[in-house]
């Protein structure tokens, strides 16, 4: 188990070439391993972490609050999509060929979670859940890129609208409730005010168009402590792939792309319960 862990713990976490992981055992164990003894070792890995796996589906499966993101992946020369799915409890990897809505719902199955959040993109749009909370990190860039593309009515104003209730959400924990309520009722008001300006810049209308539609899903958070204002975790938890496409320019084989989803849903999990990357892997595996 402790050269599972390790050969586990040095490949996913640390981008370890198989090469190089047969030097590192040799030249610090003294244990001499070749690359297809690696391959082998890895594929019972996958099989051992499979229990593990499932163990976190079922949780996201029963889960009030999921939040997702997708990035490209590179397997045997083709695009596919990792995707993650995850709360403060759990967090869940997987990559399939497509970046469809299909993906969402053979993940969740047929639990419905009562708060989604994600970006804008369209599949993120046909989630199961009941309310859905737009990210508002994505609306800022989007409002800033507005702004620098030559805006100067309604970008500005929305997006001082979106870093107002930045500070509510930061103070709420200070306020009283009827003060958050105050603050909800105000922000409202900056929203609708913003939405009945007459932008002309086309960055204006598109993005005036875009926040008459979405009123509904910008500020869940702040009626719900529980529900983050951004989904900047999901991206966090997808920045190990992106390091890991650069190093080692994607997978070669199913096996090992499922493989590396299972690591990064064991160790992003086990990060959540005070693990560390080494310590969840060896868990998972004991």
């Amino acid at each position: 188990t402790s050269v599972a862990s390790l050969a586990t713990y040095f490949r996913y976490t640390h981008a370890i070439s198989y090469e190089r992981l047969v030097g590192l055992f040799w030249a610090v164990f003294h244990l001499e391993i070749s690359e297809g003894a690696l391959a082998s070792l890895l594929e019972r890995v996958k099989r051992q972490l499979e229990g593990t796996t499932t163990a976190i589906l079922e949780r996201l499966r029963r889960s009030r609050l999921v939040c997702s993101d997708e990035t490209s992946a590179r397997v045997d020369g083709r695009n596919q999509w990792e995707w993650v799915f995850q709360n403060d409890e759990v967090c869940l990897h997987v990559i399939r060929p497509s970046r469809g809505a299909l993906v969402i719902a053979d993940t969740m199955g047929t639990h419905r979670p009562r708060v989604w959040v994600s970006d804008l993109y369209s599949s993120q749009k046909h989630h199961p859940a009941h309310q859905w909370q737009v990210c508002l990190a994505h609306q800022l860039r989007d409002c800033q890129y507005g702004m620098d593309a030559g805006d100067t009515l309604f970008a500005p104003r929305m997006k001082a609208v979106l870093l107002r209730a930045f500070v509510i959400h930061k103070r709420r924990e200070r306020l009283a409730d009827s003060t958050l309520y105050h603050y909800r009722c105000g922000l409202r008001r900056r929203l609708e005010a913003a939405l009945n300006l007459h932008p002309t810049h086309p960055h204006g209308v598109r993005l005036q168009k875009r926040y008459a539609a979405l009123k509904e899903h910008l500020f869940l958070f702040l009626e719900d402590a529980s529900i983050p204002p951004t989904n900047n975790q999901s991206e966090r938890d997808l920045r190990m792939s992106k390091i890991f496409r650069k190093v080692t320019n994607g997978f070669r084989s199913n096996w090992g792309r499922d493989l590396f989803a299972a690591v990064r849903s064991v160790v992003n999990t086990g990060k959540r319960h005070g693990f560390n990357a080494f310590e969840a892997i060896t868990k998972a595996l004991s």
